[in-house]
């Protein structure tokens, strides 16, 4: 068996005061980190001037890791239209910067994201965040935020590998 080419994935979880990022190389089964974090904005700041931050620190990312790929999850229904419409917002800017670097993009569900990962699409976010330490084999749990932005990152990784396999196999 030939192993699987590896690919390089930017996952985004999208939020007003943090976005959370993590950048992973793979094959689709064996996952390793290369960068985790957080971008946060300032709550006083007026939402343009929060998006455009994120947009320039985005825009950097896609530079100094050039990823092969961005994903990012799906907006949730929250009881909050407010929160949900701020969060469209930055999903947009994340959706653009993968467009604006020619990139592909996958977008996943939360229960997607988290079946993946996890196994149980109704997972806590602590489940989330030991689950990924676990996969990448990571000394310390990452902030909740970096974690679910692997963990995005991590699904886009094994349902592109899964799909390129079924495309493999249907053309024996």
């Amino acid at each position: 068996m030939v192993a699987a080419a590896s690919m390089r994935v930017l996952g985004i979880d999208c939020g007003t005061e943090k976005t959370g990022f993590g950048v992973i190389e793979t094959n689709g089964v064996a996952h390793r980190m290369i960068a985790a974090g957080v971008i946060r904005t300032r709550v006083a700041d007026p939402l343009a001037q929060r998006l455009a931050q994120i947009a320039c620190e985005l825009r950097l990312l896609i530079a100094d890791h050039r990823p092969d790929s961005v994903a990012v999850e799906e907006v949730f229904h929250s009881v909050n239209a407010r929160s949900s419409l701020k969060l469209a917002h930055v999903r947009g800017v994340a959706l653009l910067m993968a467009a604006e670097a020619e990139l592909p993009l996958g977008e996943y569900s939360p229960m997607e994201v988290k079946m993946s990962v996890v196994g149980y699409g109704r997972a806590e976010k602590s489940q989330v965040q030991l689950m990924i330490r676990s996969i990448l084999k990571l000394e310390s749990t990452q902030p909740e935020d970096a974690s679910d932005a692997l963990a995005v990152a991590i699904c886009h990784a094994t349902q592109t590998s899964t799909l390129s396999r079924m495309g493999a196999a249907a053309v024996r």
